[in-house]
């Protein structure tokens, strides 16, 4: 196959191998260079960069490996894999079930950062990877299976902290939509079997278990293996124990408990303790065991576990381990204090360990499962009243959560958005954030309250009295301006505008001052939403010493900035007519626009240039001439110089003495003597 020759080609090429997407491992990255060509603001080049993705991306789909099929069970192992390069984010998911040598993949998945995600600390884009990682999984294998997490930085042990590091890059509307699903996706389960494990968390000292891969594979002598516990004499009964351990999160913590069953007492002792693993659990029980055989003074021990890593430890990994000074690679393996105990103690009894399976069904288990589902049992973590207690608060942050981030919905419509993006919640706790949240309060207060919008007047204000102001954003311009401060005269719906290249306090100061204390007067009351830009210091300030009261609008609630908001519609709409479509070279057109909204109306309700001011008041420095029949009017004005056309215009103030601020067809505002306008 030839290379493309233009953007469709490529554009074609790359929709022919999406479907190699999930098959190829971080194929968004391979084929990055590709996608830049075909940016329509990008002419076609087709380099070096641009070739060896295309012969890459060839030679790995000739490679790629076939998606094995979806399997259920136990034995399963679903493996996720994820990581964040300089580029981009990617992750796969993995099947293994015993006796495969290696798992088969169920898809690849990458992609590049968005946006500020970029700018993200390592931290937090192993985080994101993860939470990408699982979102894509769940699609896979649904959310009932357990997912392991591979090790590369401890994303659980953050999520369930239960608050935000002090030095992050992400919001924390994005940090709590990280802590919702993969802490909610981590509790399905049972305790003993979270929806969500960590390597890493399994090993926390953060080290590897001092063994290679193929040092895992090899067959270990069982010289010390117990016989099973059914075929053990009665009199040798006695010697035998079973232990087991568990981790679960409780609070904001880890605990772990370790127990000791006896068949023949049939008693069993416990240990409990935090910070540690199930792994670190099942060691401590070993220890357990030893310390009752030596209490007890036994001549043996026959030691039955449920897990490998016990088992391989005490059939033959704790001799290697001690010539190798319990050391992997320069590095102490992990647990190596507990280790060196367990081998001192074992050296000085006869000690034979039997590894019991687990995962029998009830209609096969013997005596010895029966045993095992006993110590099962007593190294289960009961969860106390105040535990509970923290497991409702957890619920009710995620119901918060959905809540402000569904945009103050009901009760349902939360339950629905929720459910949507993989979280469970449950009614009660929606019900509960909504009663208590103090945004759906004002909102329901706003409706019982009669508005100050009523019969197309602001019946309490007078023209110029009340404004209502907001920003829109546009493409940049060549100046480098790509925002535009609208500002709405309430009684008749007049519109102001001022182009700026960032939305500041400081320009949102300059713009009021200039297009509407200027021309119309020092206003009484300012409305406006909860930006950063309107709600500082700054503003506060200014409003003060001019004696404006600064109200900021409800959130979630329209009908507050319906004004502003219908205006900055029709702003929008008339920039993209005036553009050709488009909102290129708007800043050009943005008098113009916003002489057309002016000047809007329609067969039942004049314009805001026709409508009559309810009244205008005199000035406290400047006697004002009231002289009806002129404001809102269309005029001409005449020119200087006889020769030159009059110029249209319509008067939308009145100004000091006999003179109307007009503003004209061709977007300038003039102050201008009442004898050089006619009436047009």
């Amino acid at each position: 196959m030839s290379p493309p020759t233009n953007k469709k080609e490529t554009q074609a090429f790359l929709g022919a191998i999406g479907f190699w997407r999930m098959h190829i491992p971080e194929y968004s990255q391979i084929v990055s260079p590709l996608y830049l060509v075909t940016r329509k603001k990008n002419d076609f080049h087709w380099g070096p960069e641009q070739q060896q993705a295309f012969a890459q991306i060839k030679q790995e789909i000739a490679h790629a490996v076939a998606l094995g099929p979806v399997r259920t069970g136990p034995e399963v192992k679903n493996v996720l894999y994820s990581a964040a390069g300089n580029n981009g984010l990617s992750w796969s998911l993995w099947q293994k079930v015993p006796g495969e040598t290696r798992g088969r993949p169920l898809g690849f998945w990458s992609r590049s950062y968005r946006g500020s995600e970029a700018n993200y600390t390592p931290t937090e884009k192993e985080i994101l990877a993860a939470y990408e990682g699982v979102q894509a999984a769940s699609e896979v294998i649904g959310t009932e299976a357990q997912l392991l997490l591979a090790r590369r930085l401890p994303v659980l042990g953050w999520m369930f902290k239960g608050k935000i590091p002090s030095t992050h890059h992400a919001t924390d509307a994005t940090w709590s939509k990280w802590i919702a699903l993969i802490t909610q996706r981590a509790r399905i389960g049972n305790p003993s079997r979270p929806g969500i494990l960590e390597i890493i968390t399994n090993w926390p000292e953060g080290e590897t278990f001092g063994l290679s891969s193929e040092e895992e594979e090899e067959q270990v002598t069982r010289a010390e293996e117990a016989p099973p516990y059914n075929e053990l004499p009665e009199s040798e009964r006695q010697y035998a124990l079973f232990t087991d351990g568990s981790c679960r999160i409780v609070g904001a913590s880890r605990k772990w408990k370790a127990a000791v069953w006896s068949p023949t007492r049939q008693v069993a002792q416990a240990t409990e303790g935090e910070g540690g693993s199930s792994q670190f659990a099942e060691l401590k029980a070993v220890q357990l065991a030893l310390d009752i055989a030596e209490r007890e003074k036994w001549p043996k021990l026959y030691l039955y576990t449920d897990s490998w890593m016990v088992a391989n430890a005490l059939w033959g990994w704790l001799e290697r381990w001690n010539k190798a000074n319990w050391q992997r690679r320069g590095k102490p393996i992990w647990a190596a204090e507990e280790w060196k105990d367990i081998a001192t103690r074992v050296e000085k009894l006869s000690v034979k360990v039997r590894h019991v399976d687990a995962h029998i069904p009830k209609s096969r288990a013997n005596e010895e499962h029966r045993n095992n589902k006993q110590v099962d049992q007593a190294a289960k973590i009961e969860v106390s009243q105040i535990d509970l207690d923290w497991q409702h608060k957890g619920e009710l942050f995620l119901a918060r959560w959905a809540h402000d981030a569904s945009g103050h919905q009901g009760r349902d419509a939360t339950y629905k958005w929720a459910r949507d993006r993989g979280v469970d919640l449950t009614m009660d706790s929606i019900s509960q954030v909504i009663h208590d949240c103090e945004t759906c309060a004002a909102i329901k207060q706003a409706k019982r309250v009669k508005p100050l919008w009523y019969g197309g007047r602001w019946s309490k204000y007078k023209y110029g009295e009340a404004w209502q102001i907001d920003y829109i954003t546009l493409p940049q311009t060549r100046q480098g301006k790509r925002y535009v401060l609208t500002m709405v005269e309430a009684t008749t719906g007049w519109l102001e505008t001022y182009p700026v290249p960032h939305a500041t306090a400081r320009n949102t100061i300059l713009g009021l001052e200039k297009q509407v204390l200027w021309r119309h007067g020092t206003p009484e009351r300012i409305e406006s939403d909860n930006g950063t830009h309107f709600k500082n210091s700054l503003i506060n300030t200014w409003a003060r010493e001019h004696g404006i009261e600064w109200v900021y609008h409800i959130p979630y609630h329209a009908p507050a900035a319906g004004k502003v908001e219908r205006c900055n519609g029709l702003l929008k709409t008339t920039l993209k007519a005036l553009g050709g479509g488009t909102f290129k070279n708007w800043e050009m057109h943005l008098a113009r626009a916003t002489w057309l909204v002016n000047t809007r109306g329609s067969t039942s309700r004049a314009g805001p240039a026709q409508s009559e001011p309810l009244q205008t008041t005199d000035g406290d420095k400047v006697p004002v001439v009231h002289m009806r029949g002129m404001l809102g009017k269309t005029v001409w004005v005449k020119s200087a110089l006889s020769k030159d056309k009059p110029i249209h215009g319509v008067v939308f103030a009145q100004g000091p003495g006999c003179t109307w601020w007009v503003m004209q067809k061709d977007g300038e505002t003039r102050c201008l003597p009442q004898g050089d306008l006619v009436l047009g």
